[in-house]
């Protein structure tokens, strides 16, 4: 095997990795949201039967390795349901399922802390359910939900690096092979650090702006 220098043209290897890992971090997170928030918003209609239930499934995503359930998508689903699972799709499903169990505890938890006196009185005024949700209750879970769900995001930016071990070129599988191949460890795994550590405090950034602009309306003005 050759060995060989780190050189610019890594650089853009390395960015296209990054390109895999954004690509599939944006599209996996916008489908856990919509799902997260989509049963969250069931919760709130109170289905009999339905809480438990979703109770059970988060708290089981919650709180096992992230690994664990790629690896169990990626060879598990091919051998129990004879189907063909590519290492995107299975890193898709894995991420998004995962990102859509704390979204739900957290767009949960958002709901619950929108004062109960304000639903009363949506109700005296005549206004549905929907009404409710939409105009009373979204707007300010959302206010309260965006700190936590920006640090939940950042943390599975993060996450996106363990797609690497089932063959999906992300950034971290591109690392690992421009290590291999110059043997320079410090600098490879340095400009990967570099790499995630920009795309994270990007991330992080943008929801703090987002956050102060929600709540914008709430700070004391003066009279």
């Amino acid at each position: 095997m050759r060995y060989t220098e780190f050189t610019p043209y890594d650089l853009v290897l390395l960015m296209q990795g990054l390109g895999v890992s954004l690509g599939l971090f944006i599209g996996t997170t916008l489908a856990g949201l919509v799902l997260g928030a989509l049963l969250a918003g069931l919760r709130f209609y109170r289905l009999p039967g339905l809480n438990p239930v979703l109770t059970a499934v988060t708290e089981l995503l919650k709180n096992s390795p992230v690994l664990v359930q790629l690896f169990l998508v990626f060879f598990g689903l091919p051998a129990f349901l004879k189907i063909n699972v590519t290492p995107v799709t299975a890193a898709s499903i894995t991420l998004t399922g995962n990102t859509a169990a704390f979204v739900y505890v957290i767009a949960t938890a958002a709901v619950d802390a929108v004062g109960r006196d304000q639903l009363e009185a949506a109700r005296v005024f005549g206004l549905t359910r929907w009404q409710v949700l939409r105009h009373i209750v979204a707007p300010q879970a959302t206010a309260f939900a965006i700190g936590p769900l920006t640090g939940l995001l950042v943390n599975q930016l993060q996450v996106t690096s363990l797609i690497s071990v089932i063959g999906v070129m992300d950034l971290t599988k591109v690392g690992n092979i421009l290590n291999l191949r110059t043997l320079k460890p410090f600098v490879v795994w340095s400009v990967v650090g570099l790499f995630y550590y920009a795309a994270a405090k990007t991330l992080a950034w943008l929801g703090a702006r987002y956050e102060a602009r929600l709540r914008a309306h709430s700070a004391w003005r003066g009279i």
